[in-house]
């Protein structure tokens, strides 16, 4: 098979949670342009309106489905809303997140359940919601979480950064892709994490104007992640291109993680 037809994401259907935005909207484009069809979530509408308006100019197939998946509740309705329209789901990129600074001996009790209940409860829940009413009926499937590189070790002092929950939680993002890539392997199913470095968006906007340049200086490439940066992993990893590589976490960091 030529790599062109293994990255080909032709006739395959995809949800990108927290995608009206930011990587989320980046991946989604990603996937698109390699012929997929694209289901967005998110909590605004009038945010996923437009991501779909700028991905329909893309020629992408599109579809959003506002939803909070904070609330467990409504997670079934985002599987329900994708396969009423496209039949089966085989690429979920689970990418919804958020954070909340403290330091740890003060850090609030409803700030890390907030953090916990986003970053892992929710994505725990819909990759099984989807998993057992299309990836594992039809013994195919590609699950994408992600996670980052806060989630491979702890802030530097020097960075200034209290964001305990967040790390704890995307370190747990990682090692549950490596526990469900192994127990949904048989299944034909893979599981892996991208972990990327610091990319400009609305949640890491405060961090970056404070440190911005402190990250720059010690990441080997010696710039933030980009517009165009996740888009080749997240392909890869959907596609079966990486039909033979499942439990892995890839950083995507320009190297910050190398030093």
């Amino acid at each position: 098979m030529s790599v062109r037809k293994l990255l080909d994401l032709s006739g395959k259907v995809a949800i990108v949670t927290g995608g009206s935005r930011g990587i989320g909207l980046q991946m989604a484009e990603g996937l698109g342009e390699m012929g997929a069809r694209v289901a967005v979530t998110a909590r605004k509408q009038d945010e996923l309106d437009e991501a779909c308006a700028h991905l329909e100019g893309l020629g992408v197939e599109c579809l959003t489905v506002a939803a909070d998946l904070a609330a467990a509740a409504s997670i079934p309705g985002i599987v329900d809303a994708v396969i009423a329209r496209w039949g089966q789901i085989d690429i979920l990129v689970n990418n919804a997140g958020c954070n909340w600074a403290a330091p740890a001996e003060d850090y609030p009790d409803d700030g890390w359940r907030k953090v916990m209940n986003l970053n892992v409860d929710a994505q725990f829940y819909i990759t099984r919601e989807v998993g057992r009413r299309s990836m594992i009926p039809r013994r195919s499937g590609k699950v994408v979480n992600i996670a980052s590189i806060a989630g491979l070790f702890g802030n530097p002092p020097k960075w200034e950064m209290r964001t305990m929950a967040y790390n704890v939680s995307k370190g747990a993002l990682v090692n549950l892709t490596r526990a469900l890539a192994a127990e949904w392997g048989p299944y034909n199913i893979n599981v892996n994490a991208i972990c990327p470095g610091f990319f400009p968006s609305k949640m890491t906007k405060v961090t970056l104007d404070r440190i911005g340049r402190d990250v720059m200086d010690l990441t080997p490439l010696g710039r933030l992640g980009g517009e165009e940066d996740l888009k080749g992993c997240v392909v890869f990893l959907a596609s079966e291109a990486s039909r033979h590589v499942t439990g892995q976490a890839i950083a995507v960091d320009g190297g910050t993680t190398a030093v």
